[in-house]
């Protein structure tokens, strides 16, 4: 499947507002996967060849970044922040739970394809750690404990603050 015509002009806008086909590719990523849901090998192709770079060149960034999804991924994607702040404050025993609530590991989505776990560095969100960010919209979560696990799956508030 090719990418739509809409995503080749937003392509070609973010070379020319970015600085060039080069300082856009990151953006060329973005706009294939809030289209398409993730990256696949022909729309890499085609977003280098609109934006006239190598496929090489915009691969090795979309591998660099963990939200840029390489392969399908679930509804909803588990962003869940394997950083100091978060290990010390629990986020191991976050990590497990939610491993086995779902019944998959890091990088893996779970059957039904309405979840996909993704470890990932520092959100940033080391005052309610341990934290996730979670859905389309990266809602940062927090703090977790492993007796929030439903209500997050279920898309409900959790942690200490709204």
């Amino acid at each position: 499947m090719s990418l739509s015509p809409a995503i080749r002009t937003a392509i070609a806008q973010a070379a020319a507002n970015h600085g060039g086909p080069k300082a856009a590719m990151l953006e060329a990523l973005k706009l294939v996967q809030e289209a398409e849901g993730w990256v696949s090998d022909a729309h890499l192709k085609e977003a280098a060849e609109a934006l006239g770079v190598t496929t090489a060149e915009i691969d090795s960034l979309a591998t660099f970044y963990s939200q840029i999804f390489r392969s399908p991924v679930g509804d909803t994607v588990i962003l869940l922040c394997d950083g100091l702040s978060c290990y010390l404050c629990g986020g191991d025993a976050v990590r497990d739970a939610v491993m086995s609530r779902l019944g998959i590991g890091f990088g893996e989505t779970t059957p039904d394809g309405k979840f996909t776990l993704i470890n990932i560095c520092c959100v940033g969100g080391c005052d309610r750690a341990p934290v996730a960010l979670v859905g389309p919209e990266r809602k940062l979560v927090g703090p977790l404990t492993p007796d929030d696990l439903d209500a997050l799956i279920d898309g409900r508030a959790v942690g200490g603050k709204p």
